[in-house]
């Protein structure tokens, strides 16, 4: 059985579990650190970056997520969560957990009252998958090891490097699990690599 964490700091930590659930997952809200050690796969969710970087850090998280993502076990960080893992940030001198290569712009498709829907063609995920935008980010310039997986008005929105995922928009939030059941294949690839050595 795959289990997966969803980092419970902020965010739509709830729709997520629903849907690992949903995929037959086991689904564990992550609140401590410690917590990390149980679980085979983390998603970073949506929220507002800034203030997630803050509470990451009020909660000791910080080098606990960078160690949790180097071990070769997979982050999928969405909306927010891929500006976390981004390792810059346009406007900002600084990034946050700089797990992925690449660059993002935040709220790059406008505020709260810019949100929409529209439907995508995701590699690996599949045709026509709707996708729910709220404050979103994209990235900007995705590094020569990222793998862009789909793009909405030519700007990338998902991407994956190795073992690490990303989307602009919320999965989590309708329901067409492809998107998660997709992290989960990618958790039980890890698990299988990670045992064999």
């Amino acid at each position: 059985m795959n289990t997966i964490g969803v980092l419970a700091l902020q965010g739509a930590v709830r729709e997520h579990i629903r849907s690992i659930e949903e995929t037959g997952a086991t689904a564990i809200e992550i609140k401590r650190k410690e917590q990390l050690a149980e679980i085979d796969g983390l998603i970073l969710p949506g929220g507002e970056s800034t203030t997630m970087r803050r509470l990451i850090d009020s909660y000791d998280f910080f080098e606990a997520i960078k160690a949790f993502g180097e071990q070769g076990k997979p982050v999928f960080g969405t909306c927010a969560g891929m500006i976390l893992l981004a390792n810059a940030i346009e406007g900002q001198a600084q990034a946050h957990l700089g797990l992925m290569d690449m660059k993002v712009a935040r709220n790059a498709f406008g505020r709260q009252i810019a949100s929409f829907e529209t439907e995508l063609d995701v590699s690996y995920v599949g045709d026509a998958f709707n996708a729910v935008f709220i404050r979103a980010p994209y990235i900007l310039e995705p590094g020569s090891d990222v793998e862009v997986l789909t793009t909405y008005q030519d700007r990338a929105v998902a991407a994956k490097q190795g073992h690490y995922l990303c989307a602009a928009f919320h999965p989590e939030l309708t329901d067409d699990n492809r998107f998660i059941e997709y992290f989960v294949q990618m958790v039980e690839q890890s698990k299988q690599i990670l045992a064999s050595f």
